[in-house]
Protein backbone atom coordinates (compact mmCIF):
# COMPACT_ATOMS: atom_id res chain seq x y z
CA UNK A 1 0.00 0.00 0.00
CA UNK A 2 1.53 3.27 -1.17
CA UNK A 3 0.03 6.39 0.35
CA UNK A 4 1.62 8.49 -2.35
CA UNK A 5 -0.17 6.61 -5.15
CA UNK A 6 -3.42 6.58 -3.14
CA UNK A 7 -3.36 10.37 -2.67
CA UNK A 8 -2.55 10.89 -6.35
CA UNK A 9 -5.58 8.86 -7.45
CA UNK A 10 -7.75 10.60 -4.84
CA UNK A 11 -6.76 14.06 -6.11
CA UNK A 12 -7.35 12.92 -9.69
CA UNK A 13 -10.91 11.76 -8.85
CA UNK A 14 -11.72 14.98 -7.01
CA UNK A 15 -10.59 17.02 -9.98
CA UNK A 16 -12.67 14.89 -12.32
CA UNK A 17 -15.75 15.36 -10.14
CA UNK A 18 -15.15 19.10 -10.12
CA UNK A 19 -14.94 19.17 -13.92
CA UNK A 20 -18.19 17.18 -14.25
CA UNK A 21 -20.37 20.03 -13.03
CA UNK A 22 -23.66 18.38 -13.98
CA UNK A 23 -22.99 15.27 -11.90
CA UNK A 24 -21.71 17.33 -8.99
CA UNK A 25 -24.78 19.56 -9.18
CA UNK A 26 -27.10 16.56 -9.17
CA UNK A 27 -25.37 15.16 -6.09
CA UNK A 28 -26.16 18.40 -4.25
CA UNK A 29 -29.53 19.39 -5.72
CA UNK A 30 -31.33 16.03 -5.60
CA UNK A 31 -30.99 15.54 -1.79
CA UNK A 32 -32.13 19.13 -1.24
CA UNK A 33 -35.09 18.57 -3.57
CA UNK A 34 -36.09 15.38 -1.76
CA UNK A 35 -35.81 17.11 1.61
CA UNK A 36 -38.00 20.02 0.51
CA UNK A 37 -40.61 17.88 -1.26
CA UNK A 38 -41.02 15.26 1.46
CA UNK A 39 -40.72 17.78 4.27
CA UNK A 40 -43.00 20.56 3.03
CA UNK A 41 -45.00 19.47 -0.03
CA UNK A 42 -46.26 16.00 0.91
CA UNK A 43 -49.42 15.86 3.02
CA UNK A 44 -51.61 12.77 3.49
CA UNK A 45 -54.31 14.72 5.32
CA UNK A 46 -55.53 17.29 2.77
CA UNK A 47 -57.70 20.13 4.01
CA UNK A 48 -59.63 23.02 2.46
CA UNK A 49 -61.00 20.74 -0.24
CA UNK A 50 -63.18 22.60 -2.78
CA UNK A 51 -66.88 21.96 -2.17
CA UNK A 52 -70.06 22.95 -3.98
CA UNK A 53 -73.32 23.27 -2.05
CA UNK A 54 -76.90 23.05 -3.29
CA UNK A 55 -79.03 24.57 -0.51
CA UNK A 56 -82.70 24.15 -1.30
CA UNK A 57 -83.79 24.97 2.27
CA UNK A 58 -82.24 28.16 3.64
CA UNK A 59 -82.68 27.99 7.41
CA UNK A 60 -80.67 28.36 10.59
CA UNK A 61 -80.04 24.59 10.62
CA UNK A 62 -78.65 24.45 7.09
CA UNK A 63 -76.61 27.63 7.47
CA UNK A 64 -75.12 26.27 10.68
CA UNK A 65 -74.18 23.01 9.05
CA UNK A 66 -72.55 24.71 6.04
CA UNK A 67 -70.62 26.99 8.40
CA UNK A 68 -69.56 23.93 10.37
CA UNK A 69 -68.16 22.35 7.21
CA UNK A 70 -65.93 25.34 6.57
CA UNK A 71 -64.87 25.64 10.20
CA UNK A 72 -63.68 22.04 10.16
CA UNK A 73 -60.99 23.13 7.65
CA UNK A 74 -61.59 20.00 5.58
CA UNK A 75 -64.11 21.71 3.30
CA UNK A 76 -63.87 25.01 1.42
CA UNK A 77 -67.14 26.25 -0.06
CA UNK A 78 -66.27 27.46 -3.54
CA UNK A 79 -69.54 27.26 -5.43
CA UNK A 80 -73.20 27.57 -4.55
CA UNK A 81 -74.74 25.58 -7.36
CA UNK A 82 -78.24 26.31 -8.59
CA UNK A 83 -79.20 22.64 -8.77
CA UNK A 84 -78.07 19.05 -8.59
CA UNK A 85 -77.20 18.93 -12.31
CA UNK A 86 -74.71 21.78 -11.97
CA UNK A 87 -73.12 20.15 -8.93
CA UNK A 88 -72.77 16.85 -10.81
CA UNK A 89 -71.07 18.67 -13.69
CA UNK A 90 -68.59 20.31 -11.32
CA UNK A 91 -67.73 16.90 -9.88
CA UNK A 92 -67.30 15.37 -13.33
CA UNK A 93 -64.91 18.12 -14.41
CA UNK A 94 -62.91 17.78 -11.20
CA UNK A 95 -63.46 21.42 -10.19
CA UNK A 96 -64.75 20.38 -6.75
CA UNK A 97 -64.04 17.42 -4.50
CA UNK A 98 -67.45 17.36 -2.79
CA UNK A 99 -71.02 18.41 -3.55
CA UNK A 100 -73.46 18.88 -0.67
CA UNK A 101 -77.19 18.74 -1.50
CA UNK A 102 -79.73 19.85 1.17
CA UNK A 103 -83.35 18.98 0.21
CA UNK A 104 -86.09 21.65 0.24
CA UNK A 105 -88.06 20.22 3.21
CA UNK A 106 -85.04 19.57 5.44
CA UNK A 107 -85.89 22.00 8.29
CA UNK A 108 -89.57 21.08 8.45
CA UNK A 109 -88.83 17.35 8.65
CA UNK A 110 -86.05 17.95 11.20
CA UNK A 111 -88.36 19.80 13.57
CA UNK A 112 -90.95 17.03 13.21
CA UNK A 113 -88.37 14.46 14.26
CA UNK A 114 -88.53 12.59 10.92
CA UNK A 115 -84.71 12.37 10.63
CA UNK A 116 -84.27 13.92 7.15
CA UNK A 117 -81.27 13.15 4.97
CA UNK A 118 -78.82 15.34 3.11
CA UNK A 119 -76.48 14.09 0.38
CA UNK A 120 -72.72 14.56 0.25
CA UNK A 121 -71.35 13.40 -3.11
CA UNK A 122 -67.59 12.86 -3.13
CA UNK A 123 -65.17 12.51 -6.04
CA UNK A 124 -63.62 9.23 -4.90
CA UNK A 125 -61.26 8.72 -7.84
CA UNK A 126 -58.55 9.42 -5.23
CA UNK A 127 -59.76 7.74 -2.00
CA UNK A 128 -56.90 9.23 0.04
CA UNK A 129 -58.11 12.76 -0.69
CA UNK A 130 -61.62 12.20 0.68
CA UNK A 131 -61.25 9.69 3.51
CA UNK A 132 -60.41 12.02 6.41
CA UNK A 133 -62.91 14.66 5.32
CA UNK A 134 -65.75 12.14 5.22
CA UNK A 135 -64.73 10.78 8.62
CA UNK A 136 -65.04 14.28 10.11
CA UNK A 137 -68.71 14.66 9.12
CA UNK A 138 -70.20 13.12 12.27
CA UNK A 139 -68.30 15.49 14.52
CA UNK A 140 -69.43 18.46 12.44
CA UNK A 141 -73.07 17.39 12.76
CA UNK A 142 -72.83 17.06 16.56
CA UNK A 143 -71.26 20.50 16.99
CA UNK A 144 -73.74 22.31 14.75
CA UNK A 145 -76.76 20.59 16.34
CA UNK A 146 -75.58 21.50 19.81
CA UNK A 147 -75.89 25.18 18.93
CA UNK A 148 -79.21 25.01 17.07
CA UNK A 149 -81.29 22.43 18.95
CA UNK A 150 -81.99 24.42 22.12
CA UNK A 151 -85.09 25.38 24.06
CA UNK A 152 -88.20 23.56 22.76
CA UNK A 153 -86.03 21.67 20.23
CA UNK A 154 -83.67 20.25 22.86
CA UNK A 155 -85.67 17.03 22.92
CA UNK A 156 -84.43 16.33 19.37
CA UNK A 157 -80.88 15.84 20.66
CA UNK A 158 -80.77 12.10 21.35
CA UNK A 159 -77.74 9.87 21.11
CA UNK A 160 -78.58 9.34 17.44
CA UNK A 161 -78.32 12.41 15.20
CA UNK A 162 -81.78 13.73 14.24
CA UNK A 163 -80.73 13.92 10.61
CA UNK A 164 -78.74 11.68 8.31
CA UNK A 165 -75.79 12.43 6.05
CA UNK A 166 -75.68 10.05 3.12
CA UNK A 167 -72.22 9.92 1.58
CA UNK A 168 -72.14 8.92 -2.06
CA UNK A 169 -68.66 8.04 -3.30
CA UNK A 170 -68.79 8.73 -7.00
CA UNK A 171 -66.72 6.87 -9.62
CA UNK A 172 -65.10 4.57 -7.02
CA UNK A 173 -67.80 3.46 -4.56
CA UNK A 174 -65.66 0.83 -2.84
CA UNK A 175 -62.67 3.14 -2.47
CA UNK A 176 -60.34 0.76 -4.31
CA UNK A 177 -56.80 2.10 -4.56
CA UNK A 178 -56.23 0.21 -7.81
CA UNK A 179 -58.86 2.35 -9.55
CA UNK A 180 -56.70 5.37 -8.78
CA UNK A 181 -53.21 3.92 -9.15
CA UNK A 182 -53.55 1.78 -12.30
CA UNK A 183 -54.79 4.58 -14.62
CA UNK A 184 -52.09 6.82 -13.14
CA UNK A 185 -49.44 4.26 -14.03
CA UNK A 186 -50.17 4.93 -17.70
CA UNK A 187 -48.80 8.44 -17.34
CA UNK A 188 -46.00 7.56 -14.92
CA UNK A 189 -44.56 4.75 -17.05
CA UNK A 190 -44.79 6.84 -20.22
CA UNK A 191 -43.04 9.75 -18.51
CA UNK A 192 -40.18 7.58 -17.27
CA UNK A 193 -39.61 5.54 -20.43
CA UNK A 194 -40.18 8.23 -23.06
CA UNK A 195 -37.85 10.79 -21.47
CA UNK A 196 -35.18 8.21 -20.70
CA UNK A 197 -35.24 6.42 -24.06
CA UNK A 198 -35.05 9.61 -26.11
CA UNK A 199 -32.27 11.21 -24.11
CA UNK A 200 -30.22 7.99 -24.11
CA UNK A 201 -30.73 7.45 -27.84
CA UNK A 202 -29.19 10.81 -28.73
CA UNK A 203 -26.33 10.68 -26.25
CA UNK A 204 -25.55 7.12 -27.36
CA UNK A 205 -25.01 8.34 -30.90
CA UNK A 206 -22.72 11.07 -29.63
CA UNK A 207 -20.66 8.59 -27.60
CA UNK A 208 -20.38 6.14 -30.52
CA UNK A 209 -19.32 8.86 -32.95
CA UNK A 210 -22.34 8.47 -35.23
CA UNK A 211 -23.67 11.90 -34.27
CA UNK A 212 -21.13 13.59 -36.55
CA UNK A 213 -22.45 11.59 -39.51
CA UNK A 214 -25.99 12.64 -38.65
CA UNK A 215 -25.00 16.29 -38.39
CA UNK A 216 -23.20 16.09 -41.73
CA UNK A 217 -26.42 15.11 -43.52
CA UNK A 218 -28.70 17.80 -45.00
CA UNK A 219 -31.42 16.86 -42.50
CA UNK A 220 -32.80 19.88 -40.67
CA UNK A 221 -33.12 19.94 -36.86
CA UNK A 222 -36.92 19.58 -36.94
CA UNK A 223 -36.60 16.59 -39.30
CA UNK A 224 -34.09 14.89 -37.02
CA UNK A 225 -36.29 15.60 -34.00
CA UNK A 226 -39.43 14.18 -35.61
CA UNK A 227 -37.53 11.18 -36.95
CA UNK A 228 -36.30 10.43 -33.44
CA UNK A 229 -39.67 11.00 -31.76
CA UNK A 230 -42.16 9.17 -33.99
CA UNK A 231 -40.83 5.61 -33.39
CA UNK A 232 -41.10 6.12 -29.64
CA UNK A 233 -44.69 7.30 -29.99
CA UNK A 234 -45.48 3.89 -31.45
CA UNK A 235 -43.60 2.23 -28.58
CA UNK A 236 -45.62 4.33 -26.15
CA UNK A 237 -48.87 3.05 -27.65
CA UNK A 238 -47.66 -0.52 -27.17
CA UNK A 239 -46.96 0.22 -23.49
CA UNK A 240 -50.39 1.80 -22.99
CA UNK A 241 -52.09 -1.19 -24.64
CA UNK A 242 -50.31 -3.58 -22.27
CA UNK A 243 -51.15 -1.48 -19.17
CA UNK A 244 -54.82 -1.03 -20.05
CA UNK A 245 -55.16 -4.70 -20.93
CA UNK A 246 -53.71 -5.73 -17.57
CA UNK A 247 -55.90 -3.15 -15.80
CA UNK A 248 -59.02 -4.62 -17.37
CA UNK A 249 -58.13 -8.31 -16.99
CA UNK A 250 -56.31 -8.35 -13.64
CA UNK A 251 -57.75 -5.42 -11.70
CA UNK A 252 -61.16 -4.96 -13.29
CA UNK A 253 -60.61 -1.20 -13.67
CA UNK A 254 -63.71 0.37 -15.27
CA UNK A 255 -63.33 2.03 -18.66
CA UNK A 256 -66.37 4.26 -18.89
CA UNK A 257 -65.14 6.76 -21.47
CA UNK A 258 -63.89 6.70 -25.05
CA UNK A 259 -60.60 4.90 -25.63
CA UNK A 260 -60.44 6.68 -28.97
CA UNK A 261 -60.32 10.04 -27.18
CA UNK A 262 -57.64 8.70 -24.87
CA UNK A 263 -55.55 7.55 -27.84
CA UNK A 264 -55.68 11.05 -29.33
CA UNK A 265 -54.62 12.63 -26.04
CA UNK A 266 -51.76 10.13 -25.78
CA UNK A 267 -50.10 11.57 -28.89
CA UNK A 268 -49.83 14.98 -27.27
CA UNK A 269 -48.63 13.65 -23.92
CA UNK A 270 -46.04 11.30 -25.41
CA UNK A 271 -44.74 14.06 -27.69
CA UNK A 272 -44.35 16.39 -24.68
CA UNK A 273 -42.24 13.84 -22.81
CA UNK A 274 -40.17 13.02 -25.88
CA UNK A 275 -39.45 16.72 -26.34
CA UNK A 276 -38.11 16.77 -22.77
CA UNK A 277 -35.92 13.77 -23.52
CA UNK A 278 -34.62 15.43 -26.69
CA UNK A 279 -33.77 18.55 -24.68
CA UNK A 280 -31.88 16.51 -22.09
CA UNK A 281 -29.91 14.83 -24.87
CA UNK A 282 -28.63 18.23 -26.00
CA UNK A 283 -27.52 19.07 -22.44
CA UNK A 284 -25.92 15.74 -21.47
CA UNK A 285 -22.46 14.77 -22.61
CA UNK A 286 -22.89 11.05 -21.94
CA UNK A 287 -25.54 8.50 -21.03
CA UNK A 288 -24.87 8.83 -17.29
CA UNK A 289 -25.69 12.52 -17.36
CA UNK A 290 -28.78 11.78 -19.44
CA UNK A 291 -29.95 9.34 -16.75
CA UNK A 292 -29.30 11.93 -14.04
CA UNK A 293 -31.34 14.58 -15.85
CA UNK A 294 -34.14 12.08 -16.36
CA UNK A 295 -34.25 11.35 -12.62
CA UNK A 296 -34.22 15.09 -11.89
CA UNK A 297 -37.37 15.48 -14.01
CA UNK A 298 -39.03 12.26 -12.89
CA UNK A 299 -38.82 12.94 -9.13
CA UNK A 300 -41.15 15.98 -9.07
CA UNK A 301 -43.35 14.30 -11.66
CA UNK A 302 -43.92 11.45 -9.22
CA UNK A 303 -44.46 13.55 -6.09
CA UNK A 304 -46.16 16.77 -7.22
CA UNK A 305 -48.72 15.57 -9.74
CA UNK A 306 -51.21 13.71 -7.56
CA UNK A 307 -50.03 10.20 -8.41
CA UNK A 308 -48.61 9.21 -5.03
CA UNK A 309 -50.11 11.87 -2.75
CA UNK A 310 -53.32 13.96 -2.92
CA UNK A 311 -52.69 16.98 -5.11
CA UNK A 312 -55.00 19.28 -3.15
CA UNK A 313 -53.17 18.44 0.07
CA UNK A 314 -49.98 20.18 -1.09
CA UNK A 315 -49.18 23.85 -0.37
CA UNK A 316 -49.79 26.48 -3.02
CA UNK A 317 -46.20 26.70 -4.29
CA UNK A 318 -46.05 22.91 -4.78
CA UNK A 319 -49.37 22.93 -6.64
CA UNK A 320 -48.04 25.70 -8.90
CA UNK A 321 -45.03 23.54 -9.83
CA UNK A 322 -47.29 20.54 -10.34
CA UNK A 323 -49.60 22.49 -12.65
CA UNK A 324 -46.62 23.16 -14.94
CA UNK A 325 -45.87 19.44 -15.35
CA UNK A 326 -47.69 17.55 -18.14
CA UNK A 327 -48.21 14.45 -15.97
CA UNK A 328 -50.53 16.39 -13.63
CA UNK A 329 -52.98 17.17 -16.41
CA UNK A 330 -52.66 13.76 -18.03
CA UNK A 331 -53.54 12.02 -14.75
CA UNK A 332 -56.74 14.07 -14.56
CA UNK A 333 -57.51 13.23 -18.17
CA UNK A 334 -56.92 9.48 -17.98
CA UNK A 335 -58.77 9.09 -14.67
CA UNK A 336 -61.60 11.23 -15.94
CA UNK A 337 -61.98 9.21 -19.14
CA UNK A 338 -61.67 5.77 -17.57
CA UNK A 339 -63.53 6.32 -14.28
CA UNK A 340 -65.93 9.18 -14.99
CA UNK A 341 -66.61 8.71 -18.69
CA UNK A 342 -65.49 12.26 -19.49
CA UNK A 343 -65.68 13.52 -23.04
CA UNK A 344 -63.80 16.16 -24.99
CA UNK A 345 -65.54 19.05 -23.21
CA UNK A 346 -64.30 17.86 -19.80
CA UNK A 347 -60.71 17.04 -20.86
CA UNK A 348 -60.17 20.10 -23.08
CA UNK A 349 -59.08 22.40 -20.20
CA UNK A 350 -56.20 20.01 -19.49
CA UNK A 351 -55.00 19.72 -23.10
CA UNK A 352 -53.63 23.20 -23.65
CA UNK A 353 -51.16 23.08 -20.68
CA UNK A 354 -49.67 19.89 -22.13
CA UNK A 355 -49.49 21.50 -25.58
CA UNK A 356 -47.76 24.60 -24.19
CA UNK A 357 -45.25 22.45 -22.31
CA UNK A 358 -44.54 20.46 -25.48
CA UNK A 359 -43.96 23.62 -27.56
CA UNK A 360 -41.62 25.13 -24.96
CA UNK A 361 -39.61 21.92 -24.52
CA UNK A 362 -39.49 21.36 -28.29
CA UNK A 363 -38.34 24.94 -28.90
CA UNK A 364 -35.53 24.59 -26.39
CA UNK A 365 -34.47 21.29 -27.95
CA UNK A 366 -34.39 22.77 -31.46
CA UNK A 367 -32.44 25.81 -30.29
CA UNK A 368 -29.88 23.62 -28.54
CA UNK A 369 -29.63 21.33 -31.55
CA UNK A 370 -28.90 24.25 -33.86
CA UNK A 371 -26.05 25.29 -31.59
CA UNK A 372 -24.66 21.79 -31.93
CA UNK A 373 -24.96 21.99 -35.74
CA UNK A 374 -22.97 25.21 -35.78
Amino acid sequence: MSWHRFVAILVKELRQVRRDRLTFGMMVIVPIMQLVLFGFAINNDPKHLPTAVVVLDDSAFTRGFVAGLENSRYFRIERRAAGVAEADELLARGEVQFALVIPPDFSRRLQRGERPAMLLAADATDPAATGNAVAALNGIAERTLGRELVGPLAALRPAEAPYEIRVQRRYNPEGLTSYNVIPGLVGVILTMTMVMMTSLAMTRERERGTMENLLATPARPVEVMLGKIVPYILIGYVQVTVILGAAWVLFDVPMEGSLGLLSVVLVLFIAANLAVGFTFSTLARNQLQAMQLTFFFFLPSMLLTGFMFPFRGMPGWAQAIGEALPLTHFLRIVRGILLKGNGLAEVAPHLWPIAVFMLVAGGVALARYRQTVD
